[in-house]
């Protein structure tokens, strides 16, 4: 069957804006999973590549065959629906912790670049979340169309002025010391685990409504790549900062140093890449719980910000560094049983 290219870059760009969260906008998450391991790093998002490019193609194909229209049915039938509801019972605290993260994120953003304090930008991000709730997801999708091209062409820019620098060379094959070293092994595994498995929420009921595997298998195959590809460059640039793991928002500094001029247009981008975390997150967990209890959504909602409230008051740093490599642990199941599900009779 002829491919539906259109499609396919639709697929990629819907697949590449729901990685790139706030995360991987504040260069905090490659931090923790890739840069301060160094050039060690940069084999650990080739290999963290080449999982996005396999079995992100491979997930959605595997949903559009059995016509899976959310994560729960998917996850059904990798696991069986026992460990299935179990697993989908994971996911609802996972997105909870990820929600929290993305206060957190915004607090940060309010406190080490605006100035102010980081309550002031966990409530202003939780009452502009619910009036968008309130309003609809129009303003949302449109937040996001514009939110995630302008990331991408900052991570290109800052790789560009990054790699006139004299010490560029130098610092692209250094390896520093890091006393958790290990890690650097497990990394591409957890890393691409955690964001397939969150991912799923999104990728699903695409893939699904598409239909098509050819067009599938080469959306999956491009956003993959373009995946591999925004990881490298921004990696590439953040292992320039000296003591990297010192800032909650190390591209946001990276920018001011050197390229000042961009600053603010890229700190709006980031809070613009939490802003929409936080939205679908929420989203996708008010959905969750109303399949299991009767109430409200302004009531689930508003529980929903209530706890990630509590559990953003804690560093977004250090949260960041706890949860998203917890999570990828969890998720390492996932991705291995997506490995060894068989296409069945599908060209591979």
């Amino acid at each position: 069957m002829k491919t539906n290219w259109v499609a396919s870059f639709q697929i990629a760009a819907v697949y590449v804006g729901t990685v790139i969260g706030a995360g991987f906008a504040t260069g905090r998450e490659i931090v923790e999973f890739f840069s301060r391991f160094g050039f060690i790093g940069l084999i650990s998002i080739l290999m963290s590549g080449y999982i996005f490019i396999f079995l992100g193609s491979k997930l959605m194909r595997i949903a559009a065959r059995i016509q899976a229209t959310s994560y729960q049915e998917l996850n059904d039938h990798l696991f069986g629906k026992l460990f299935g509801s179990a697993i989908n019972i994971v996911m609802l605290l996972m997105l909870l912790g990820v929600c929290a993260v993305m206060l957190a994120g915004a607090g940060a953003v309010f406190e080490e670049q605006i100035g102010l304090s980081k309550y002031t930008g966990i409530v202003v991000t939780i009452g502009l979340s619910i009036v968008v709730m309130i309003v609809g997801t129009k303003g949302l999708f449109a937040v996001n169309s514009f939110v995630v091209p302008m990331m991408i062409a900052f991570s290109f820019i800052l790789l560009f002025i990054s790699m006139k620098l004299p010490t560029f060379k130098e610092q692209l094959l250094y390896i520093p010391f890091a006393e958790d070293g290990w890690k650097a092994v497990v990394a591409p595994f957890s890393y691409a685990a955690m964001n397939l498995t969150l991912a799923q929420a999104v990728l699903v009921p695409i893939a699904s409504e598409i239909k098509d595997d050819q067009t599938i298998k080469w959306g999956g195959i491009l956003g993959g790549a373009a995946l591999t590809i925004i990881l490298i460059s921004s990696h590439l640039t953040l292992v320039m900062l000296p003591n990297i793991e010192a800032y909650e928002i190390p591209m946001a500094v990276i920018m001011k140093t050197i390229a000042s001029s961009f600053f603010w247009i890229y700190v709006f981008v980031i809070y613009g890449e939490i802003f929409t975390s936080v939205i679908g997150n929420v989203f996708g967990i008010e959905r969750q719980v109303r399949k299991y209890l009767s109430i409200p959504s302004i009531v689930t909602v508003s529980a929903i910000f209530i706890i990630c409230f509590f559990i953003s008051l804690i560093n977004y740093g250090t949260l960041l560094s706890y949860l998203y490599p917890f999570f990828g642990y969890i998720s390492l199941v996932f991705i291995i049983l997506l490995w060894m599900k068989p296409l069945e009779d599908m060209k591979v």
